[in-house]
């Protein structure tokens, strides 16, 4: 999304406020990302993960799979970071996860894609410029097999009470 700063400049406006959601709404995040199989090694490694069936193609070959499965955190967070743009942009805190299914195989290779729907959005009781959405995230690969969903709660700011931030060069032309 942009937003416009002033006659014809226009900034990125990351994410929407509380009054931008409607319960019922749909957001199909684009664009999808074909994990690799470097990301899947990488993110192992980094987090710690040495499962074999992550990195040894000898043993994934014996498995059921037949080949490699995508590390499910990994496929977690980057549907997490596909939906950012469209729900959690302007987010104050995420304020947590729920219902996460994995429902099948992501292997290296695999494209995926992401939506959301709005399940319900209510005002803060503690806190009246922001408010409480709730989003059921689903993941599908290319075929569109369903891999992945979750339910998650993020506070959002209403509009005029955001934080937003400051692109360097609009500070710089201010001058």
């Amino acid at each position: 999304m942009t937003a416009n700063i002033s006659g014809n400049r226009h900034s990125f406006s990351l994410g929407r406020y509380f009054e931008d959601f409607a319960q019922g709404d749909i957001y199909e995040h684009f664009p999808g990302r074909t994990i690799t199989e470097a990301d899947n090694i990488q993110f192992s490694l980094l987090t710690m993960n040495n499962h074999p069936m992550h990195c040894d193609h000898a043993f994934a070959a014996r498995s059921e799979f037949g080949k490699p499965l995508v590390n499910s955190g990994l496929t977690l967070a980057i549907v997490l970071g596909m939906t950012v743009a469209d729900v959690s942009g302007k987010a104050i805190a995420n304020l947590g996860w729920t219902d996460i299914t994995l429902s099948a195989p992501v292997h290296p290779g695999d494209t995926i894609y992401a939506e959301s729907e709005v399940l319900e959005k209510r005002e803060s009781k503690s806190r009246p410029t922001q408010g409480i959405v709730t989003v059921r995230t689903t993941g599908r690969k290319a075929d569109g097999t369903v891999f992945m969903s979750f339910v998650r709660s993020v506070l959002i700011p209403k509009r005029g009470h955001e934080v937003e931030p400051q692109h360097p060069g609009r500070l710089a032309a201010a001058h």
